[in-house]
C-alpha cells in the first residue's frame, strides 16, 4: 500500500535547487518519478521516472534558473506510469504546470464534459483536470481566487495541488483537506506535502487550512480561505504514510504511532518475551506497545536498504528471497523466545505470513502479531493505493482466519476508538477502515 506522491512550492532565491533538497526529503511518498517546473518568461519542466538522484543527475538543476518553482514526486494510483510531474497542459489561451498530491473522484464524468465544450486533453492522469477547470475558470472570472472557487465546487476528492503559470505559484488544499499541506516562510514562501521538507529551510511553519488558496510571485503573497467542509484528513499518514518526524494537522507522527502501540497493548495484551517490530513502519508502535506492556523491546528484525527498489521477483523461490534480502532476524533476540510482532497494517498477508515463518526458522517459540491499526476492508478513493477489495485479507475474513493465513499464535488489531484516541483527533477519513466514505468527495 502506498500513497500516491509529494508536493512543493516556493517563492524564493535559486528556488529549483531548494526544491531538489526538498523533494529528496519527501523522496517516501513516491519513487517512481520527479519533476521541478520553473518559471523564466515561461515554464520550463525538467522530469523523469526514477529517483530524485536519478532525474536530476549530470547538472540538470543548474539548468534551472528561476525564483519560481514547484515540485513533485510520484507514485502513480492513476494514469500512464510514463506520465510524469509536475505536469504541463494548457486551456483557453494559457500554459500551466500542476504538482498534484490526491485522487479526483469525478475526473472521468468531469473530463467529458470539458471534452464537450471542446477541450483537448494531452495526459490521461486525472491531475491534468485541476489545471484544465482553473484555466477554464480563469478566464470566466478574471480572478484567480475565484476561478479556485469554482473549482472547489466542480471537482470533487482529494486534492493539495501547486500550479505554475503566468510567473505565479498557486497553492491549495482542497476543502476537506484530504491530503496534507504545510506552509512555512523565512527567506523565502515554502509549501510541502510534509513539514518536514520545510524545516530544511524555515523554522516558522503550519498547516494550510482545507480550502485555503494561496498566491505567489516574486511581488508578494496573498492567502484566503475559500470554501470548507467537514474536515476529514487522512488516517494512513499517521498511520503510515508519513515521516515520524513530520506533524499533520497539529499532531506529530511518531507521537500518534507511540500512543497507537500504547492503545493497542491496553486492548490487546500479549504474553510474550520480547516485543520486536516489522523495521521500520512498525518501530514506534512497537515502542509504545513495550512501554505499556512492559515487555522489553529489542531489534529482532534488521532492514537492508540498499536492495533497490525495481527488484524482479518471479516465482515463490525468489519471492522468498526477496523477504530474505529485506529482512534479516537477529536469531540471539528471537531463539527460544515468545515473540510479540508489532507492525502498523496488514493489506494482502503475504509479507506478514513470510516474516512469521521467518520468525519460526530463527527459533521462535511463539509468535504474537500486534496490528497498531484495523483491519483494512475497503478501498480508497482519495488518492491511496490500497489493492481491490478481493486482494485485502481482512475484507471478508475474521480475524481468526487472517491468524491462521499468516501462521501466527494470536493476531490482535488496534481498535477504530483506539487508534482515534492516539491520533487525539475526530475528524479523520477512516473509509479503507469502515468502509464509511465522506460525502463530499461523492456528492457531484
Amino acid at each position: 500500500m502506498r500513497e500516491k506522491c509529494g508536493v512543493f512550492a516556493a517563492v524564493t532565491e535559486n528556488a529549483p535547487r531548494k526544491a531538489y533538497y526538498a523533494l529528496i526529503a519527501l523522496q517516501h511518498r513516491g519513487q517512481e518519478s520527479a519533476g521541478i517546473s520553473v518559471w523564466k518568461h515561461r515554464i520550463k519542466t525538467v522530469a523523469g521516472r526514477g529517483l530524485v538522484s536519478e532525474v536530476f543527475k549530470n547538472g540538470e538543476i543548474a539548468k534551472l534558473k528561476s525564483n519560481v518553482a514547484i515540485a513533485h514526486v510520484r507514485y502513480s494510483t492513476s494514469g500512464s506510469l510514463t506520465e510524469t510531474q509536475p505536469l504541463e497542459t494548457g486551456c483557453c489561451g494559457k500554459r500551466i504546470a500542476v504538482a498534484h498530491n490526491g485522487t479526483l473522484t469525478n475526473f472521468l464524468p468531469l473530463r467529458r464534459h470539458y471534452e464537450r465544450l471542446g477541450v483537448k486533453f494531452g495526459h490521461s492522469v486525472d491531475s491534468e483536470l485541476l489545471g484544465i477547470s482553473f484555466l477554464w475558470h480563469l478566464r470566466e472570472t478574471g480572478d484567480e481566487f475565484e476561478a479556485m472557487r469554482e473549482v472547489f465546487r466542480e471537482v470533487k476528492g482529494a486534492y493539495s495541488v501547486a500550479f505554475l503559470f503566468d510567473g505565479k505559484i498557486l497553492v491549495a488544499r482542497d476543502p476537506v483537506g484530504f491530503r496534507p499541506l504545510s506552509y512555512g516562510v523565512g527567506d523565502g514562501h515554502y509549501f510541502a506535502s510534509e513539514d518536514s521538507a520545510l524545516r530544511l529551510y524555515v523554522e516558522e511553519v503550519r498547516d494550510v487550512k482545507p480550502g485555503e488558496v494561496f498566491l505567489l510571485s516574486e511581488d508578494g503573497i496573498e492567502s484566503r480561505i475559500i470554501e470548507t467542509g467537514e474536515h476529514h484528513g487522512c488516517v494512513f499518514e499517521y498511520i503510515y504514510f508519513a515521516r515520524p518526524d513530520s506533524t499533520i494537522d497539529g499532531v506529530n507522527v511518531y507521537i500518534a504511532r507511540v500512543r497507537m502501540g500504547q492503545e493497542l497493548a491496553k486492548e490487546s495484551p500479549a504474553d510474550g518475551d520480547v516485543v520486536i517490530a516489522v523495521p521500520d513502519s512498525g518501530r514506534a508502535a512497537a515502542l509504545g506497545f513495550s512501554r505499556i506492556s512492559g515487555i522489553p523491546y529489542s531489534e529482532g528484525l534488521i532492514k537492508n536498504r540498499y536492495i533497490g527498489r525495481t527488484f524482479i521477483t518471479p516465482g515463490q523461490f525468489y519471492r522468498e528471497l526477496k523477504v530474505k534480502l529485506k529482512l534479516s532476524p537477529v536469531r540471539e533476540v528471537i531463539e527460544g523466545k515468545s515473540v510479540v510482532l508489532v507492525d502498523d497494517s496488514i493489506v494482502r498477508g503475504t509479507t506478514m505470513k513470510r516474516i512469521v515463518a521467518m520468525l519460526r526458522r530463527a527459533g521462535a517459540r511463539e509468535v504474537h502479531v500486534r496490528i497498531a491499526s484495523p483491519p483494512i476492508r475497503y478501498p480508497c478513493y482519495m488518492g491511496v493505493d490500497i489493492p481491490t477489495r478481493h486482494e485485502l485479507i481482512a475484507a471478508f475474513g475474521s480475524v481468526e482466519k487472517v491468524r491462521e493465513s499468516i501462521g501466527a499464535d494470536s493476531l490482535a488489531y488496534l481498535s477504530v476508538e483506539g487508534l482515534k484516541k492516539a491520533v487525539g483527533r475526530r475528524d479523520l477519513c477512516l473509509a479503507c477502515l469502515t468502509g464509511e466514505y465522506p460525502e463530499w468527495a461523492f456528492r457531484f
